[in-house]
């Protein structure tokens, strides 16, 4: 409670100076000059003012910034209590002449006050609600999972029951050298997936590929480094060092401070609002801007050397499996993710991760040939290499989208929503790889889950920009497939007449309904 009230202060301090900086500045746009309401003649009624502010503000709850979970809470908290203000305070000046304002100068001063607030409460709103979904690790799947294609690494297939696995327990010595830099619970995680013998086991924190390239070939079957991904330079580097070096089936375990435990890291470090200042002023434009732009990305390694990167859950899994490996197990501990790969096959070659604005995803075209589709990138870097990691564990949403999916970022969810992501496909369009409307186009891994029937009769056709998703609304995978197939069937029939009748109901259902994209 007590943390409650002193947040709620500090509200009332920065609505209380939002107010009075927009009171100074319409008068100065106003006179020109400040001097002369500065007299006791205007900042007595100036004073009445701010209570009067204060106390309608507060009946609307306008400080009650928890409750905004929506936009809409924004706009109810903030307009209709100023708008009320205005009414109050124009019966003090007609009825009462107890200030001396002018009209225009309460106008203006309300206005420009409520406009600042509802751009601090949209901000707000973004930074303590629209989080990216950490989807919680399902332990266990991945008791079934583990060594069900490998074993325990000497090629020996298990079957994919829990029980025939049997950890083999850490030396004393090496959880001694463990804990001497990390917790009780890394050893333990570190333990639990532990299937080799003590002399196989390879102890390191280092962010220096050399020191893994430099070890004696086919040593060891297990490397665990304690060393923060976020501090290796050459991520790709060093990844393809330990696939180099391990067998097939040997394991890796590795920790990442990912950007939302960054976030929360840094939150609680500084006080409000020093934290918010500091974090979207200097840390994000530093930290996550800089290091994604080809103009700047020179620049940042030479400010930072590499150090105190900021990953995604997203990118480390996507860069791991991108890199040969499976992932095995997850563990959230303190301020870190610590996270076991084991080794599958070789890293993927000529790697292309999406970093831009503007990226190019290969879908399933006409005559089933790939064709590379514009859209504006709302996943994470590297996301595009979980798909079947996403697809093993976690089911499909209504519609046909992959439930909870932690690889779109905060600011992607929010192009998806007002559609702005799907405005690239226009250039293909004009390429003449798409229609205007027309079946979903989709990448490979999800097209594998359409019927064999339904794949021949997609093969047929070009993909469109508005899908007959948006006219049917189906839910299910199957809805979804028997939405195209009836689309798709009655485009064969009528063409013209028929994307006619499901444009204008997907337009329907887009502008009344609010269908969107997930």
């Amino acid at each position: 409670m007590g943390q409650a009230i002193r947040k709620r202060f500090i509200f009332i301090i920065i609505d209380l100076i939002v107010v009075v900086l927009s009171y100074l500045l319409v008068v100065y746009a106003k006179s020109g000059a400040l001097a002369g309401y500065l007299q006791p003649k205007y900042t007595m009624p100036f004073l009445l003012f701010l209570v009067i502010w204060l106390v309608i503000s507060a009946l609307f709850k306008k400080y009650a910034f928890r409750d905004y979970d929506k936009f809409k809470r924004v706009l109810v908290s903030v307009l209709p209590g100023n708008i009320f203000i205005l009414g109050v305070v124009s019966i003090f000046i007609y009825f009462f002449y107890t200030f001396y304002f002018s009209r225009l100068l309460v106008l203006g001063t309300i206005v420009t006050a409520s406009l600042v607030e509802l751009g601090f409460g949209f901000l707000y709103h973004f930074v303590r609600v629209a989080k990216d979904h950490e989807i919680p690790v399902d332990h266990e799947f991945i008791a079934l999972k583990k060594h069900k294609e490998n074993g325990n690494g000497n090629g020996n297939n298990h079957s994919a029951s829990a029980e025939n696995f049997t950890c083999q327990p850490l030396s004393e010595s090496l959880e001694g050298m463990l804990l001497e830099k990390t917790e009780e619970a890394v050893v333990n995680f570190i333990a639990r997936n532990n299937l080799f013998q003590p002399h196989e086991i390879l102890a390191l924190a280092t962010a220096d590929s050399f020191n893994i390239r430099a070890q004696a070939s086919g040593k060891y079957k297990y490397i665990v480094n304690i060393k923060r991904i976020n501090d290796i330079r050459d991520m790709n580097g060093f990844f393809t060092a330990v696939n180099d070096y391990l067998p097939r089936g040997g394991y890796y375990t590795c920790c990442v401070e990912t950007k939302d435990m960054r976030k929360k890291r840094l939150f609680r470090k500084y006080m409000f609002p020093f934290n918010f200042l500091y974090y979207y002023m200097m840390d994000f434009p530093l930290k996550r801007v800089m290091p994604k732009l080809k103009t700047t990305r020179g620049l940042y390694f030479l400010i930072t050397r590499g150090q105190n990167q900021v990953i995604t859950r997203a990118e480390t899994l996507g860069r791991l499996i991108a890199y040969g490996f499976d992932i095995v197990d997850e563990e959230y501990t303190g301020q870190m993710c610590y996270i076991t790969a084991s080794k599958k096959k070789n890293p993927v070659v000529n790697l292309n991760p999406s970093y831009g604005p503007v990226i190019r995803l290969k879908r399933v075209g006409k005559d089933g040939q790939p064709i590379r589709v514009y859209k504006m990138r709302t996943m994470h870097p590297f996301a595009e290499y979980l798909q079947d990691y996403i697809y093993d564990r976690y089911n499909l949403d209504e519609g046909g989208k992959f439930n909870n999916d932690f690889r779109i970022s905060t600011q992607g969810k929010i192009m998806r929503k007002l559609w702005i992501d799907e405005l690239p496909m226009l250039i293909n369009w004009l390429r003449r790889d798409m229609k205007f409307v027309g079946v979903r186009p989709i990448s490979e891994q999800y097209f594998k889950l359409y019927s064999k029937e339904h794949r021949q009769l997609r093969f047929r056709y070009k993909p469109g920009l508005v899908p007959p998703y948006y006219a049917d609304l189906p839910k299910t995978l199957e809805e979804i497939e028997d939405s195209e197939h009836k689309y798709l069937e009655s485009f064969e029939k009528n063409p013209f007449q028929t994307d006619w009748h499901y444009f204008w109901r997907a337009m329907y259902n887009i502008v009344f309904r609010k269908a969107r994209s997930k």
